[in-house]
């Protein structure tokens, strides 16, 4: 996020509700449903200086399942902003063939709204494609075409504002609501001019960003050997091809799809491929019936009630929930590897777990230097390749910029990280008023299933139930089998829910 001196300030436009449509009183009726959306329009607020009801700051998946499900409530108004020119998912990694990880189902609305026109099976009917879809039998869709749909939702759905990065937010206690500053991008990328808003509440969903190690940083700079995050991969595929000699580092989804990608990629007996892994194994997720459980709201909530050392503790643990390998793709990753013996010999690619990178180097202009620690072992060993895909996973996206005039506002935890309640609001000063929710953020306080997006409706739900005091979207009272712990906590009823900002709702 940076800032840039104001040029004229712009004019914010908040698109207006369909014409004619019956204000939202609750859930929609079908026939209130109109089966396709329309383009985007705006309008003017009749009120100019009026605060918006939500400002969301980023639209990835989970604030534009929020944007959503707050479409069709009339009665509130919402913007959504984001700094990139269009909606992209993940592009770097839209590896052919590649799937999601959960079922179609948890597409931006259908578990809070099965009958929203905004569901994946609407998407499929719009595009004319829902009987190949039915005929297709597929339970777990393409990574692309949840690409896809998202875009057509971004592209159809009023009120989101692309090419708006949010420069620094604010509390204005006389206005009694948040101030929003923003810098309108070109088509160029470059600034054209600076606006602001007010809103009464924020929904923060800016993602997450790549993690490069310490020591590699270094290499990801130098433009003579590629050194690259998997995030970039599709990117530079094409170069990475005509390499000799290419290592993978990490043992998540990410490292295994680009590993047999690659693996697929080259010549038998001339694969040139190494793939190190931290972890002891290549290990499968977890994916019992029952282990999914874990991304239940039943499970959010029990994980989010525990003490926060207890939590603490629980997660390093639970990575194989949401960090392991696909069973398919590793059944596909050994398929490969056996077809290559078949004509006698093994294929020249090397699969070792169990290592860390300790540091890394150059090699003259076109190679890199890995130095290998195996701590089982005891041993050390050194690596010479001629290019490096790293499969390290992301972090969470700092907030410390855009968030800076709220810091002396916000309650944190013992480890200093931003203490979040049951309905993902930041704790702040009871002195604000106002609500800011957050998404993708929350992983010390609601757990593995954070970034999981089958809990994204339910959780855009959550938090507009939240921000209208009322049960506009109903949800479960119960979502899984497993009874989490000896004293099980129910959903609280809406009269239970304290305002905004009270400290009733987290441990401390």
């Amino acid at each position: 996020m940076s800032t840039t001196p104001h040029p004229e300030a712009i004019t914010l436009h908040i698109p207006s509700p369909d014409p004619g449509r019956p204000a939202h009183t609750g859930l929609r009726t079908a026939a209130a449903r109109r089966p396709d959306p329309e383009p985007a329009t705006s309008r003017q607020p009749t009120e100019p200086d009026t605060p918006l009801d939500l400002a969301g700051i980023g639209i990835g998946p989970f604030n534009l399942s929020l944007a959503a499900l707050a479409q069709p409530l009339t009665h509130l108004r919402t913007a959504f902003y984001d700094q990139r020119p269009a909606f992209r998912w993940h592009p770097g990694l839209l590896i052919e063939d590649a799937t999601l990880q959960v079922p179609f189902l948890a597409d931006l609305v259908t578990l809070a709204d099965p009958a929203s026109p905004w569901s994946f099976l609407n998407y499929l009917k719009y595009r004319e494609r829902l009987f190949p879809f039915y005929f297709a039998e597929r339970f777990h869709i393409h990574r692309a075409e949840y690409d896809a749909y998202c875009r057509w939702v971004s592209e159809n759905l009023p009120g989101l504002h692309f090419r708006h990065q949010v420069d620094a937010v604010r509390w204005n206690s006389d206005r009694a609501s948040f101030e929003v500053d923003y810098t309108h991008l070109g088509d160029d990328g470059e600034a054209e001019a600076l606006g602001r808003t007010h809103a009464r509440n924020l929904a923060l969903g800016i993602g997450t960003v790549p993690h490069v190690p310490d020591s590699l940083k270094p290499l990801v700079d130098a433009p003579a050997v590629p050194v690259l995050h998997a995030a970039d991969y599709l990117a530079h595929r094409e170069r990475l091809l005509t390499a000799d000699h290419i290592t993978v580092v990490g043992a998540g989804q990410s490292g295994a799809e680009v590993f047999l990608d690659l693996l697929r990629s080259r010549p038998a007996g001339r694969e040139g491929l190494h793939w190190l892994a931290r972890t002891a194994a290549f290990a499968p997720m977890e994916y019992s019936k029952l282990g999914l459980e874990h991304f239940t709201p039943d499970y959010t909530r029990y994980f989010h009630a525990l003490p926060e050392p207890v939590r603490d503790q629980l997660l390093p643990g639970q990575w194989q929930l949401h960090k392991g390998i696909d069973h398919a793709t590793l059944a596909a990753i050994h398929d490969e590897l056996y077809r290559r013996t078949l004509h006698g010999g093994w294929p020249d690619a090397t699969l070792t777990p169990g290592v860390t990178v300790r540091t890394a180097g150059r090699v003259g202009t076109t190679k890199v230097e890995l130095h290998l620690d195996h701590p089982h072992q005891g041993a050390r060993s050194r690596l010479t390749t001629d290019a490096v895909v790293l499969a390290t996973g992301y972090r969470e996206s700092r907030t410390d910029t855009l968030l800076a005039a709220l810091d002396p506002y916000m309650r944190r935890d013992a480890a200093g990280r931003p203490r979040i309640d049951a309905d993902q609001r930041l704790l702040l000063d009871p002195c604000v008023t106002g609500s800011v929710y957050v998404q993708n953020a929350e992983h010390h306080t609601h757990g593995v299933g954070t970034p999981d997006l089958g809990l994204s409706a339910w959780r855009s739900a959550t938090i507009l139930n939240s921000l209208t005091d009322s049960t506009t979207y109903p949800l479960p009272a119960r979502t899984a089998f497993t009874t989490f712990g000896l004293r099980p906590s129910p959903p609280r009823n809406l009269t239970d829910i304290p305002r905004p900002n009270s400290t009733l709702i987290e441990n401390p």
